[in-house]
């Protein structure tokens, strides 16, 4: 039941490096679609900040700890004061699922207007 995105001619995507992905006969392709413009696949910084904490402690934000008091405090502290409050969640899904679900506690409405 879960259609592969480009069905046609579907890509075997194998490795990626900065905006560019790779495929299986070594054909590149920039990267539009997978939220990584902003630093990019296997970039050195985030590869060590990530192996830095996953030997620390690597789980969700379900549990207590000091350093999401301190990054939802230094997050807030860049915001106008009307935004004080952070949910932090696990992917875009989530977070679309969080704003409906505000939205229509807020308004009182369940009706949604969408674009396709």
């Amino acid at each position: 039941s879960c259609k592969v995105f480009f069905a046609k001619d579907p890509l075997k995507i194998v490795r990626a490096q900065g905006q560019y992905m790779y495929d299986e006969k070594g054909g590149k392709y920039l990267d539009c679609i997978n939220n990584v413009a902003h630093v990019g696949h296997s970039h050195p910084y985030v590869i060590k900040a990530a192996t830095k904490q996953m030997e620390l402690l690597n789980t969700n934000s379900r549990f207590l700890h000091d350093n999401l008091v301190q990054y939802a405090q230094q997050l807030t502290a860049t915001l106008p004061e009307q935004l004080s409050v952070c949910y932090f969640v696990n992917s875009g899904s989530e977070a679309n699922d969080l704003a409906l679900r505000l939205a229509r506690q807020y308004r009182g409405h369940q009706d949604v207007i969408t674009l396709e």
